[in-house]
């Protein structure tokens, strides 16, 4: 059998330390959006920092999940005053389970705010790969997997929703 792997990754506009009411609105809805995700049917695990500590992505121990890691064409800032990106890493059990996650509820709400929050990079959003059962993708795995998306398109390898590989 196998799993489903999705990487996400924006580019903010504002760094996360942002005061102003737009960040805090991502903020918030972010709060609230993790956990109706978290129930949704199909839905198994998303990456998370070991014993729940808070500070920036690239300061957390992640565990299982690996070091983080960030496109190679992210170029904002990796401090807790000048990061600037929101990103997931998740499995779920098929294609299906994740699509109807992310285009309903509450997920389905901030996408319709997106480029309010986020920049337009050229770049895919999302990336999504089969792994074996049992498997724990890496914050490096995704990185390779958007990146391999980017330069060569939908694959095997990596895709997306649009251009869907069987496992």
């Amino acid at each position: 059998m196998s799993q489903l792997a999705l990487y996400t990754f924006g580019v903010l506009k504002s760094p996360l330390a942002d005061p102003a009411p737009l960040t805090r609105e991502l903020h918030e809805s972010g709060e609230a959006i993790y956990p109706e995700i978290s129930k949704h049917p199909g839905y198994l695990a998303h990456a998370e920092a070991a014993d729940g500590e808070r500070g920036t992505h690239f300061d957390l121990d992640w565990g299982a999940w690996g070091e983080f890691a960030v496109p190679a064409w992210y170029g904002k800032g990796r401090t807790a005053e000048t990061t600037a990106l929101a990103t997931t890493l998740s499995l779920w059990t098929d294609l299906r389970s994740a699509f109807d996650a992310i285009y309903t509820g509450l997920h389905r709400k901030a996408l319709n705010r997106r480029y309010d929050w986020f920049e337009r990079t050229g770049h895919p959003s999302h990336a999504f790969w089969w792994v074996a059962d049992g498997t724990i993708p890496t914050w490096q795995d995704g990185v390779s997997r958007l990146e391999h998306l980017h330069d060569h398109g939908s694959t095997p390898h990596a895709f997306t929703f649009q251009k869907p590989c069987a496992p």
